[in-house]
């Protein structure tokens, strides 16, 4: 097992949150001290995939410790040094306009916020309906954004979709790897799911 800290920070793309359960327990698996780290919304929404509260109690069961899902609770992560790397996984477009915009009103944005500040690195997994569409200038400026790498992401249905993107989470872990050396991971724009 790898010795990393690892933030696992959830917004609400409430539709891959199955996925990003997957994702986090092979972060706990591989580097495992993991924070669960989640936006207002996730930590009170319940929806059509799930409810909140047994998501928050998954994430706990995972990491083994609570879930930080307050800006008060988010804050130290920076002075103190608390976390190697964040992983926002889904990364909703709402939150890319935010970190684009250096926005700071949720947990999750504050602990980018408390990363960035230190020179650490924040990896995104995008999942935004509006990827090719509204959310895109702000994936352009955060791919600009020095310590920010994004998990390589593809459309998910260009057919019934065409501007929504989705990150393929298998590849965090890779991403991670690449983040840390202060690269970004290749292909970042991956072909259809399954090639």
């Amino acid at each position: 097992m790898e010795q990393l800290r690892v933030g696992f920070a959830l917004t609400g793309s409430f539709c891959t949150f199955s996925k990003a359960m997957t994702a986090l327990e092979q972060l706990r698996a591989r580097y495992g001290d993991v924070t669960a780290i989640v936006s207002e919304h996730s930590a009170d929404t319940d929806t059509r995939f799930g409810n909140a509260h047994d998501f928050m109690r998954e994430m706990e069961r995972i990491c083994d410790k609570r879930v930080i899902k307050s800006i008060v609770e988010a804050e130290p992560i920076g002075p103190k040094g608390i976390l190697d790397v964040l992983v926002i996984a889904p990364c909703t477009g709402n939150t890319l306009a935010k970190m684009a915009s250096g926005i700071t009103d949720t947990t999750v944005t504050m602990a980018a916020k408390a990363m960035l500040r230190n020179g650490r690195p924040v990896v995104v997994a995008v999942s935004t309906n509006d990827g090719l569409s509204g959310s895109c200038k702000n994936i352009g400026a955060l791919l600009e954004k020095k310590n920010v790498y994004f998990v390589p992401f593809r459309q998910d249905d260009p057919t019934g979709k065409p501007t929504s993107l989705v990150a393929e989470m298998s590849l965090i872990p890779e991403t991670i790897d690449a983040a840390l050396r202060g690269s970004q991971l290749q292909p970042l724009l991956l072909g259809p799911s399954g090639k």
